[in-house]
């Protein structure tokens, strides 16, 4: 389809991340590898989570829906980009660019969601221990993930329902390595003045909502933290609570970063490496931060290790 001819579409052609056959070939062995720790990593946190009875608790209860979270849009992701990689054809139906998006946006706003009922999670267990099995009980934990989960869709929803009626695009070509929904817009030959505005209205107040529900919650853990008498019970709550505030720095500013700006102020090649740094790298840094700097995840793997190697 030429540019400036306005039709409708049966598929477009992702251009992917370069035209260089020698870099293209570095990054799909690199994403390759990538995506191989990320489904050995978050796979793995799940299952040991399921099998260690020492980590069921409300804690890992959330950490292992962020495993799974973090492997769905990954998968969505990855496979295809590889594949569009090293094969000359880079084309993908309308339907399944719509598909792609609308369940990469599910789990990305799922996952956002996610972390902000897991600071609170850890407000709860450092401000109130003694009360903090009954607080989180298993109804409760169960309902909060069943919000992440119903929050994801009814957003990821609204985007999808508003792109479908997108009547034509001047081109079938897109410029990125998935079908992520800006750039998608940016084809339309009608108005869509009111999808970019609703995806930044959307974006901005979830990350408002959450960004505000994370540092009340860890303004409540400072504050109970330096009251703490005990040197070894205030490093004890700091380390609980790093891997989790790691997690949410690098999720948060990459996700502000890219839809809670101005379209304008934004380029092509930055937004692309962007997308690569939470598509790509963010689900293979989850279950590496939580399992390096968290003192129980490997004494639970050490367990499994020792009886697997002793049966």
């Amino acid at each position: 389809m030429g540019e400036g001819n306005c039709t409708t579409v049966t598929e477009f052609i992702l251009l992917g991340l370069s035209d260089v056959p020698e870099l293209r070939v570095f990054l799909s062995l690199l994403f390759l590898l990538i995506y191989g720790i990320t489904v050995l990593g978050n796979l793995g946190m799940i299952a040991l989570i399921q099998v260690s009875s020492g980590l069921h608790t409300p804690m890992y209860f959330f950490l292992s829906h962020l495993s799974f979270v973090d492997f769905c849009y990954s998968t969505i992701i990855v496979p295809k980009m590889l594949f569009n990689m090293l094969s000359k054809d880079k084309t993908i139906s309308f339907l399944g660019c719509l598909v792609q998006f609308y369940l990469f946006c599910v789990y990305g706003i799922t996952e956002v969601f996610l972390l902000a009922v897991m600071a609170y999670d850890r407000f709860v267990a450092i401000c109130n221990p003694l009360l903090y099995m009954v607080t989180m009980s298993r109804a409760l934990c169960v309902g909060l993930v069943s919000c992440c989960y119903l929050g994801g869709t009814v957003c990821s929803l609204i985007h999808l329902c508003l792109a479908l009626e997108i009547p034509s695009f001047r081109s079938n070509v897109i410029n990125h390595f998935f079908c992520d929904l800006p750039p998608l817009l940016s084809l339309a030959c009608s108005d869509v003045s009111m999808n970019e505005l609703l995806l930044y209205i959307v974006a901005t107040f979830n990350e408002i909502t959450t960004i505000v529900i994370i540092l009340t919650s860890y303004l409540f853990i400072l504050i109970t933290i330096l009251r703490m008498h005990s040197a070894e019970g205030r490093r004890k709550a700091f380390s609980t609570c790093a891997s989790h505030l790691t997690a949410i720095v690098v999720l948060q500013g990459a996700i502000l970063f890219s839809y809670c700006r101005p379209s304008s102020g934004s380029s092509v090649d930055t937004d692309k490496v962007a997308s690569v740094f939470y598509t790509v790298v963010i689900p293979m840094l989850n279950p590496l931060i939580y399992s390096l700097r968290n003192k129980d995840v490997k004494e639970a793997l050490k367990k499994v290790l020792r009886s697997s190697f002793l049966s």
